[in-house]
């Protein structure tokens, strides 16, 4: 199994391939990304890292066998294993199809838009115009071609997910705001399966989509390009007495305080539930009782007996494209993936969904408690990527027919008429 040393700097998208590659074959890598040991500039400039690097680029990596790679793809099929290459000549060629279309078709018109809004690039709006326009067709190709996958390949993360994902990773981060990204609705769903998989957050940590499209940030891009005479020279500064100095770097200092106490603070996070009256309803003490006694003859009289229906509310949903559901497997990690996306949600909901039917011809539906009278998906932007894929119908907890589908959906079991002639296959809990 490979292992070794990877050079980068903190946040290097490109660097994140390896690290997730890494993840997932198992590689012992060293990521060595922060001063004294690496700084950007500095240490990729010295004799002995270009003997081993000749470009000076990063990612680099070396192997303790002393293989030395540059060039983040062939660091991430270096570190891999066969699952993320491609198990056969089929399934490999296409893993080399979608990385080459996340370098050639993604990367430049991703960099175009999203490098001005760091700071690292000149604004031309005709370039990142140009740029947008190149960014919506490829999720145009990409929305298309995952309506009926979890995965861009074998249904399984291989290369092809880690490069795509990686190389808009900072798209979705800076500019890729709900109003942009919500035709999208597939390709936000596979974004957001992958950078939720355990092995992504290992190395991206926890990945926030944009709230709001990201501008040119004119402050940071002249902090960062070197003043030029018309010459083409760096400016050269008087001299100044000492004295002089630090009076001016003080007062310096202490504009730099006043200018970051006039910048906006971060938000602080809001309780989407804080307005709402207080429930006896106790959601853990249920979830507690539901996960650790008989469902039928314990769980179901607790929830029954302690049901506040005003601060509460039942919900019943079911899948709405049936052209998505697949094999059933495919049909698992689509629900997998719903929950993991509402993992902040879990506190104020749970749910009982379950899968009917087989291979090719399945369904979903279950049964969902929700605090308040509203459905609570559209209370915070992170919420809303799965639940339009569902309709959604509000149940009576005072009629049969509610009592009767919350028995057979929570327990997992019955006759289950309204789903007509498809059985039970399994069950998945959200709690």
């Amino acid at each position: 199994m490979a292992s070794g040393t990877l050079y980068t700097y903190p946040g290097n998208f490109r660097a994140y391939k390896a690290q997730v590659a890494a993840q997932y074959s198992g590689a012992q890598l060293n990521v060595v990304s922060d001063p004294p040991a690496f700084k950007l500039g500095e240490t990729n400039k010295t004799p002995d890292f270009l003997k081993k690097f000749p470009l000076g680029k990063v990612p680099a990596f070396e192997g303790k066998d002393g293989t030395c790679l540059f060039e983040s793809n062939a660091i991430a099929y270096y570190l891999g294993n066969d699952q993320l290459r491609g198990t056969s000549p089929k399934s490999a060629a296409l893993v080399q199809q979608w990385v080459n279309f996340a370098d050639s078709e993604i990367l430049p018109a991703a960099c175009s838009w999203v490098y001005p809004t760091l700071g690292i690039m000149q604004y031309n709006k005709g370039n990142t115009d140009q740029a947008k326009e190149a960014i919506k067709k490829v999720l145009t190709v990409l929305n298309e071609y995952l309506k009926t996958r979890t995965f861009l390949v074998d249904e399984r993360v291989s290369l092809a997910d880690i490069s795509v994902a990686c190389n808009l990773l900072l798209p979705y981060q800076q500019v890729l705001e709900p109003a942009f990204r919500q035709p999208f609705v597939n390709v936000n769903r596979w974004f957001v399966t992958c950078v939720n998989q355990p092995q992504f957050k290992a190395a991206l940590g926890v990945v926030k989509l944009c709230d709001k499209m990201a501008q040119f940030d004119a402050k940071k891009f002249a902090e960062l390009t070197p003043k030029k005479d018309k010459g083409g020279k760096k400016e050269k500064q008087p001299q100044q007495p000492k004295q002089e100095k630090k009076k001016e770097k003080k007062q310096k200092e202490e504009k730099e305080v006043d200018e970051a106490d006039d910048l906006p603070k971060e938000p602080k996070s809001v309780d989407p539930f804080a307005a709402l009256p207080k429930s006896a309803f106790n959601m853990d003490e249920f979830k507690r009782t539901y996960s650790n006694k008989d469902v039928l003859t314990v769980a179901l009289p607790y929830f029954w007996e302690h049901f506040d229906k005003e601060g509460y509310s039942l919900w019943y949903s079911e899948y709405l494209y049936q052209s998505d559901l697949n094999m059933i497997f495919m049909t698992c990690n689509l629900v997998g993936g719903m929950f993991q996306r509402l993992e902040k949600l879990r506190k104020n909901a749970f749910a009982n969904v379950c899968i009917f039917g087989q291979d090719k011809n399945n369904q979903i539906a279950g049964v969902w408690l929700m605090r308040g009278q509203e459905l609570a998906f559209p209370l915070s932007s992170d919420w809303t990527i799965d639940y339009e894929s569902y309709s959604w119908r509000k149940l009576d907890p005072d009629s049969e027919e509610t009592k009767l589908l919350v028995k057979e959906f929570w327990a997992g079991e019955g006759d289950f008429k309204i789903m007509g002639d498809r059985k039970f296959n399994q069950d998945k809990c959200y709690k």
